[in-house]
């Protein structure tokens, strides 16, 4: 059986609501980050990282969300969470997800984990000052993306990016993020997110509401 590895509320959200999404058989084992669980050496022996998520197959263990979601939406061609087409329309689907990690991940972990980039208080407290203005400029891409009236990332179809957008979608309301007031079409996408049963399974497991 598949196990998962999980934080509530961390960027594993998107793999957990895909693994339910395609009905996948799978044990969700959370770790808690906020004890510092992720850099104990149990869990480094299975992501060396010290990140979530993991997921552990019978072929060895996948980290990275847009790894996992990729791998799910190949795995459960049944669950079509994929784009139907060629290999070109998952890899936009692909370019999409990693513009989510790589551009909007990377922001918010300046609000998040700043100590990365600053040690003094006046460069965190700049560093945290920029994040909103930075976010609603890279945001303006996704806005687009929905203006042609798509209910999803990829259009008709719902993929495996719409959890990955559900989830820094929710982190825009977190303290410092700005909110999503100016994001409407990705306040209307948030929505639909929180009407599929799968979603609310996974924020119930996960001790999460709606938002």
């Amino acid at each position: 059986m598949l196990k998962l590895f999980y934080a509530p509320n961390a960027c594993s959200l998107a793999s957990h609501i895909a693994l339910a999404e395609a009905g996948a058989q799978f044990e969700a084992v959370r770790v808690d980050t906020k004890a510092g669980e992720q850099r104990q050496p149990a869990y480094l022996a299975i992501n060396p990282k010290g990140r979530v998520p993991a997921l552990v197959t019978p072929r060895g263990t996948l980290t990275e969300s847009v790894v996992i979601l990729g791998w799910v939406a190949q795995t459960y061609p049944d669950a079509h969470l994929k784009p139907d087409g060629d290999f070109y329309a998952f890899s936009e689907m692909q370019s999409f997800n990693l513009y989510l990690a790589s551009t909007i991940h990377v922001t918010f972990a300046h609000l998040f984990r700043t100590t990365r980039w600053a040690d003094s208080e006046s460069a965190v407290a700049e560093i945290q000052a920029k994040v909103p203005s930075s976010l609603a400029e890279q945001w303006k891409l996704i806005e687009d993306r929905f203006a042609d009236g798509r209910p999803w990332v990829c259009g008709q179809q719902y993929t495996v990016a719409d959890p990955y957008l559900y989830v820094f979608a929710r982190w825009l309301e977190r303290d410092g993020a700005g909110g999503s007031a100016a994001m409407p079409l990705t306040r209307a996408h948030r929505t639909r997110m929180q009407e599929r049963a799968a979603v609310r399974t996974v924020l119930a497991a996960e001790g999460l509401e709606p938002l």
